[in-house]
Formats: structure tokens, C-alpha cells, sequence
């Protein structure tokens, strides 16, 4: 799972066994080592309506109503945002169309591939 911060708005981005290991579990984390100190992001299943995020001991999760993960899980629904005060974003990991150095075999194939 990947988190992009910028400004006033969180986007997560989950490859394909990112989204497996969420729908079997219902939570997913990452962890960035400080040294001194860690930073969790994570990915978790909610009641709630909307996606709502939390920052609290160094952790941010954001929520994901259960019908929307389960829904986007089964589907090809690429993701989900949520405008307001924090812009909330999490979809799916595409491979990237330009040459990138990172490893892309499990992210979801790109649909703007033209092979």
C-alpha cells in the first residue's frame, strides 16, 4: 500500500494482494521507520457512511463503509474519494504507462495499455 500526502488531501494505493489481504482481513498497515519514531498508515473496514480518516499516536487510518470495500474488492470499481475539509482518496495501484525503476508486477494492469 502507498500513501501520498499533499497539502490538504491523503490518497492511499493498493496493489493487487494489498486488496486481497484487505478483503480477507477487513485491515491493512504499513509502517515508515523514523528511527525515533514510526508512522502507520492503514486501510481499515467501518460502519460508517462515508471514508473518514483518524491521525492518533502517530497513526492515520482511514475508514472504508464495508459495503464500498466489499463492493470495490469483488468489482473493477478502480476507487472511492470523499471531498471535504481533508480530501480522502484510496483506489486501486495501476502499472504506470512510462518506464518507472519501481517493481509494477502487482499492480493492476493498466486499462490505457494498448498492447
Amino acid at each position: 500500500m502507498k500513501v501520498r500526502i499533499k497539502g490538504n488531501s491523503l490518497r492511499y494505493r493498493l496493489s493487487m494482494s494489498d486488496v486481497a489481504r484487505f478483503g480477507r482481513d477487513g485491515y491493512i498497515d504499513e509502517t515508515v521507520d523514523f528511527g525515533e519514531s514510526r508512522l502507520i498508515y492503514a486501510l481499515q473496514k467501518s460502519p460508517a457512511q462515508n471514508l473518514e480518516a483518524k491521525f492518533t499516536n502517530n497513526k492515520i487510518v482511514v475508514f472504508i463503509p464495508e459495503i464500498w470495500a466489499d463492493e470495490w474488492i469483488e468489482t473493477d470499481i478502480v476507487g472511492f474519494d470523499q471531498k471535504g475539509p481533508l480530501y480522502l482518496l484510496v483506489e486501486k495501484d495501476f502499472q504506470c504507462l512510462d518506464n518507472v525503476s519501481e517493481d509494477q508486477g502487482d499492480n493492476y494492469p493498466n486499462p490505457n495499455l494498448v498492447c
